[in-house]
């Protein structure tokens, strides 16, 4: 019979002393805003670290690398309070951030509450977090953090509100739209492996996923008027020009190709301001669900071999 180790809570002071000389930077690392991003379904890039807001400083600044708006973290290794619930509301304006995370050892309910209400109230755009962080080790391990979610948005909730206010003036096209990104979601829910985060379902004939840096993204395309599905990603950072962009990315071209598994469409778009590299499956009988899964594992497929090939050259440009 095997032994098994036995998992043993660790302070979160013994590990990490002063919050803003040791935990911050150590949630500013890559790697560990990777894992804050898996147990939110976000993909942050790291803006700043205490950044000013007028005589105030916000412990992290990030970006949703999908869709480009600053995520507000604020750190809290202790039980929460009424001064941080000011702090996050004041460095949200301040900053114009959509999306606050609050982490802390334990929250009360009050705060609980606080958060669940702004979730409510406000704009499907915006969204509050909640993460109680746990250190644990077996034996003499090092220890490992755990980020439990106990507060986020209700996308369910805020879509069924939405749909219900739009069922009666939404095309029909968009209401199909919906419904095909709807079971496509669910499908990669339940697709081992798999490196795509879910995203909200959307009425357009597009739905997109974050590859990890800030103005390149994927999308997942689906033309019932062309009969035609698309996995793509597309090249806009404003940190850089995007046509240099896709010529580095293309003088690879050869190795891209090989590790995607796939032969892609180079698109440089000159008369447009970003550029495209992309892969499509014609004569597509979208309307037809029962191909529906055919489909969908075709397109988890390409945007999987995408995000293999480009993710790690993305970063590196």
């Amino acid at each position: 019979m095997a032994t098994l180790g036995k998992l043993e809570p660790v302070d979160l002071r013994k590990v990490w002393e002063h919050e803003a000389q040791e935990f911050t930077p150590w949630l500013s690392r890559d790697e560990n805003l990777s894992e804050l991003g898996r147990a939110i379904g976000l993909e942050l890039e790291l803006v700043a670290q205490e950044q000013n807001v007028g005589p105030y400083r916000a412990d992290v600044l990030c970006k949703d690398t999908l869709t480009q708006g600053y995520v507000l973290i604020e750190n809290q290794l202790e039980q929460t309070n009424h001064v941080h619930l000011g702090q996050i509301l004041t460095y949200a304006a301040g900053l114009g951030a959509k999306t606050v995370v609050w982490i802390a050892e334990r929250f009360t309910d009050e705060h609980r509450a606080a958060l669940d209400w702004l979730n409510e109230i406000t704009e499907e755009d915006y969204g509050f977090f909640a993460l109680e962080i746990e250190l644990w080790k077996i034996s003499e391990s090092p220890p490992a953090p755990k980020f439990n979610v106990v507060c986020k948005p209700n996308d369910w909730r805020r879509a069924v509100g939405e749909s219900a206010r739009t069922s009666t003036e939404m095309p029909e096209r968009k209401k199909f739209y919906l419904r095909y990104w709807t079971e496509f979601r669910d499908f990669l829910l339940q697709r081992p492996g798999t490196t795509l985060r879910p995203q909200k379902p959307s009425p357009d004939h597009w739905t997109s996923y974050a590859i990890g840096r800030s103005g390149f993204w994927l999308s997942a395309t689906a033309s019932v008027e062309k009969d035609r599905l698309g996995a793509e990603m597309f090249i806009r950072p404003s940190d850089m020009d995007p046509k240099g962009a896709f010529r580095r990315l293309e003088t690879d071209k050869v190795a891209v190709e090989a590790a995607a598994g796939f032969a892609l469409d180079w698109q440089e778009l000159p008369e447009a301001k970003g550029s495209r590299i992309a892969v499509y499956l014609t004569d597509v009988p979208l309307e037809k669900e029962d191909d529906w899964p055919r489909q969908f594992e075709w397109l988890a497929g390409r945007l999987e071999g995408l995000d293999r090939a480009l993710r790690g050259r993305v970063k590196a440009l």
